[in-house]
């Protein structure tokens, strides 16, 4: 227990909320709490979310994520993929499919 009574989205938006009030431009945060993080802070507030898996991608190590549609669709403004592209047998071809994806929000 580390002495914090709030749910991790409670905290993600508390601490949004900081950073904004000490005039920091944008947060990296996990696109499940993104939506919520948008209507606190603005949709000028810049966030960057990683943690982002395609939709037939493996989660590998993650606990939690979002396909780069549902992040979109949130409101995340950059998302950040690794292995599902640098991993993937034709990184290239990867990438493709998750610009696609995106476009498709």
């Amino acid at each position: 227990d580390i002495g914090c009574n709030m749910t991790t989205e409670e905290l993600a938006i508390k601490r949004a909320k900081l950073a904004k009030e000490a005039g920091i431009d944008g947060i990296v945060c996990s696109a499940q709490e993104v939506d919520k993080i948008v209507e606190a802070c603005g949709k000028d507030f810049v966030t960057v979310c990683p943690g982002i898996r395609p939709a037939n991608a493996s989660v590998g190590d993650q606990k939690r994520v979002v396909t780069p549609k549902d992040a979109i669709n949130k409101g995340a403004h950059y998302l950040v993929v690794g292995r599902p592209i640098t991993k993937a047998e034709n990184p290239s071809e990867a990438a493709i499919n998750i610009v696609k994806e995106i476009e498709n929000a």
